[in-house]
């Protein structure tokens, strides 16, 4: 399919939260966020259906799937891939791939140095540092003790994610200026837009998982036979 998507639909379930939204010609046309810790399986869809009725127009309308790809929960993760994959292959529908960190990233709209700080719930975070959209680090799952050793960007840097309170004491300690921004967690409509103006480009992104560590729970292997 050539050209800009005009209707996108996206998803993310990668933390404790479920976000879809539409966009129409780059406006948001529907869209639900909901927190949650469980129940995203069941949560998921029923909000794709719910958005889609609010925007008013029917799936076959779709130009786009966007989803997160990670880092994240393992079990969210793969539920919003799973969703996301699911609606492009019975729509026949290209699917395109968006980082957490990037979305969070995106959505802060700083012009000073930006840190985007996750929980994993365990004892890294995820983290990685933009400035003007772009990415200053790679995308890392680092551990406490490490962070004062993380190849930081002089000057003030605004911190943004769910791991930003974990973050700012230990900057705070090596004696660098922080101040706190928006948002927690990703959002869909966000995501939406990194996907439509990526497309068809060297920039776009596969719908991949990306882990950054081995995670919690593992998928069962098959049995041989």
């Amino acid at each position: 399919m050539g050209g800009t998507a005009r209707r996108v639909l996206a998803i993310d379930a990668a933390f404790a939260a479920c976000s879809v939204a539409v966009l129409a010609d780059g406006d948001v046309a529907g869209q639900r966020f909901e927190a949650m810790t469980r129940g995203h399986a069941e949560r998921l869809l029923p909000m794709v259906r719910e958005v889609m009725a609010a925007a008013g127009f029917g799936f076959e309308t779709l130009d786009l799937i966007a989803v997160t790809i990670g880092p994240g929960h393992f079990t969210g993760l793969r539920v919003g891939l799973s969703a996301a994959q699911g609606l492009s292959l019975a729509l026949d529908r290209p699917l395109a791939g968006v980082t957490t960190l990037e979305a969070v990233a995106a959505a802060s709209a700083v012009d000073e140095p930006l840190a985007v700080a996750l929980e994993s719930k365990r004892a890294d975070l995820y983290l990685q540092v933009f400035k003007g959209g772009q990415a200053l680090t790679e995308a890392a799952s680092t551990l406490p003790e490490r962070l004062a050793a993380f190849p930081w960007p002089e000057g003030e840097i605004a911190l943004a994610g769910d791991g930003a309170a974990r973050l700012a004491p230990i900057l705070a300690f090596a004696g660098r200026r922080w101040r706190r921004v928006g948002p927690d967690l990703p959002d869909a409509a966000t995501v939406a837009r990194i996907a439509t103006s990526r497309q068809g480009t060297i920039a776009a992104r596969a719908a991949e998982p990306l882990y950054l560590r081995p995670p919690d729970v593992t998928l069962p292997k098959e049995r041989a036979r």
